[in-house]
This record gives C-alpha cells, structure tokens and sequence, in this order.
C-alpha cells in the first residue's frame, strides 16, 4: 500500500477535510468551556481549554489513523486497540487538570478547572470521534453548570461566611 502522495503527505482513512472540520469543532468547543473559565478570571481559560480539547481531538484522530493502517497494511492479522489511545489521552488530561489544583490553607482552588480541562478533553475526544451534536451538548451543558452554579455557590459561601464570622477578602480567597 502507497502510503504517501508526492507532496510527503501520508494517506488518511479519514478525509482531511474531515479531519479539519473535526479538530476545528473541538476547538469552537473548546472555547465555549474555557470562555465561562476566563470570565471568571481562573487561570486556565480560553487558551488552555481550547489547547487540551484539540489536542485530545488530535491524539483521538491518530489513534484512529494508526489503527486503520496498522488494520489495512497487516490485513487484519495484527491487533491494535485504539481504545488505549483513547486511555491515554484522557489520563494525560486528568494530569493537567489535577496540576490546576491546589490547596490554599483551609481550602482547595483550581477544582472547578481542572475539571473543566478534562470535560474540554472529553468534548474533544467524542468531536474527533464524529459525535457532534453530543460534544456540543456536553460543551452547553458544562458552560451553563459552571455558569449559573457559580452564583449559587457564592450565595451559599457568603451565608456560611457569615455564620462563621469571616470577613470578605477571607472568604473570597477561599473560593475557586
């Protein structure tokens, strides 16, 4: 099997248009995530999740790409698991996102984030799988879970606060 064409680029089982149209989509869903991140002033925002969503995109597509030549060069004798790929990618995001997390004294900040890395990596994940309308869900649903819970977690913060006797600039430094 000819596994490249004479511009040196290697043949895809995925047509690159889709493959575009795929990394593209994780990164619009990407940023819809890390937009709801950067408004609330978190250190990893826009960038960060548009980054870990495309590149779970990516490494989600080659694990793919792998499988399907590995499939088509060894005529089915070989066995390749793309699912371990899969594994990996959203173990290397876990492990970003944990990195986001710290404890501040009597608090932890960065939860909220580090989730939010691993949810973009998911989102990304399933738009390189082709699952679209899913990924974009998902992606609305996170935006509006941190969005509006994050008025609700502040009115029950500020209530505890004040039962604790706590003054703001405190109470504020223990939020995420």
């Amino acid at each position: 099997m000819d596994m490249g064409n004479s511009f040196g680029m290697v043949d895809t089982y995925l047509p690159l248009h889709i493959i575009a149209i795929r990394i593209g989509i994780a990164a619009l869903f990407g940023a819809l995530i890390g937009l709801e991140r950067e408004l609330s002033t978190a250190e990893a925002g826009l960038r960060t999740h548009m980054l870990v969503s495309v590149a779970a995109a990516l490494f989600t597509i080659l694990a793919f790409e792998i499988f399907h030549t590995i499939e088509s060069v060894a005529g089915g004798e070989m066995r390749a698991d793309p699912i371990r790929a899969v594994e990996a990618v959203t173990a290397g995001i876990a492990f970003l996102g944990a990195g986001a997390i710290f404890r501040s004294g009597a608090g932890v900040q960065g939860l909220t984030t580090g989730a939010g890395m691993w949810l973009a990596g998911a989102v990304g994940l399933a738009t390189a799988l082709g699952y679209y309308v899913v990924a974009g869900g998902v992606a609305l649903l996170a935006v509006i879970i941190m969005a509006a819970l994050r008025t609700f977690s502040r009115k029950v913060h500020e209530r505890s606060d004040m039962r604790e006797g706590r003054g703001e600039e405190e109470a504020s430094s223990l939020r995420d």
